[in-house]
């Protein structure tokens, strides 16, 4: 609980409560946690730094997937404290985004406590991201750069947003060489995140995945990013982007994601699960500082 009720919503929908905290070292650095979980990290002042290992990850697609600074169109599924469209308002100005949030309690607080930089090209569209999805404008059909899929009910990803049928709706949306970025939290044994890896291959032509090696050997809770696309993955910079962060990772992809994957079922609207509770005492995500 925060002592300033302002910096708090209960949301309506889950009945999660929502609050910020603001660092007492580094002044305009903010956490959102719900329901005790931290789900976004912002930097006001320096919006390009991201403080999560699973979100620089993602970030990592946001700067490859095309020539630096170019403008991009990009749908942002989840929108927490809207740390990744603060990233490309400042990567890569003109951008158009669309975010897609289901908790409208969620967007007021961030917006009225972390402010967006005036001029943002971004839409904000509030529902459940899979019916938001089905209905995107016709204009968006093969002409989104990146798509985010960083949705949570508390600390868990509802099933309906796991499946066959979900990133099929996403698909026909990208543009040519567009991206689906999508974080997966699972646990030991990583039979959700094994799951996922083979729906996205079911899906789409090019999968690949980022963890650091105790996530990949299953011995923890975490988080891992997956990419996928219907073009070749532009990743050449990946894996010295990832093996260089203050949390290295690794690219798995190829046979070695064939092998992590190992006959793992793919998801179907008929046999989705939430992913796995962590354990209350597990935070997902730390900022880096």
């Amino acid at each position: 609980m925060t002592a300033d009720p302002s910096l708090e919503r209960r949301l309506a929908v889950s009945g999660h409560l929502a609050h910020l905290e603001e660092s007492r070292q580094t002044p305009g650095s903010w956490t959102l946690y719900v329901d005790g979980t931290p789900q976004s990290h912002v930097e006001l002042e320096n919006p390009e730094w991201l403080g999560f290992e699973y979100v620089r990850r993602i970030g990592h697609a946001a700067d490859l997937v095309r020539a630096e600074g170019e403008a991009i169109t990009a749908v942002h599924l989840g929108g927490g404290a809207l740390t990744l469209p603060r990233y490309v308002i400042a990567t890569r100005p003109g951008s158009r985004q669309q975010v897609v949030e289901l908790e409208s309690e969620l967007v007021d607080l961030v917006r009225e406590h972390l402010p967006l930089p005036r001029g943002a090209q971004l839409r904000i569209r509030h529902g459940d991201a899979r019916e938001v999805v089905a209905k995107l404008p016709g204009g968006l059909d093969g002409a989104v750069d990146l798509a985010i899929v960083d949705i949570f009910s508390g600390a868990r990803t509802p099933a309906h947003v796991t499946s066959v049928e979900f990133y099929g709706l996403i698909a026909p949306r990208l543009a040519p060489g567009g991206i689906v970025a999508v974080n997966v939290a699972d646990g030991a044994g990583l039979a959700f995140a094994r799951s996922q890896a083979a729906t996205l291959a079911h899906v789409f032509a090019h999968v690949a995945i980022a963890a650091d090696a105790s996530m990949l050997k299953g011995r923890r809770f975490g988080n891992v990013v997956m990419y996928a696309s219907n073009a070749p993955l532009p990743f050449d910079e990946m894996p010295r982007r990832l093996a260089s962060d203050p949390a290295p990772a690794k690219l798995v992809d190829g046979d070695e994601l064939r092998r992590f994957i190992a006959g793992a079922p793919i998801v179907t609207d008929a046999t989705a699960v939430p992913s796995p509770p962590p354990a209350r005492s597990i935070f997902l995500a730390k900022p880096g500082r």
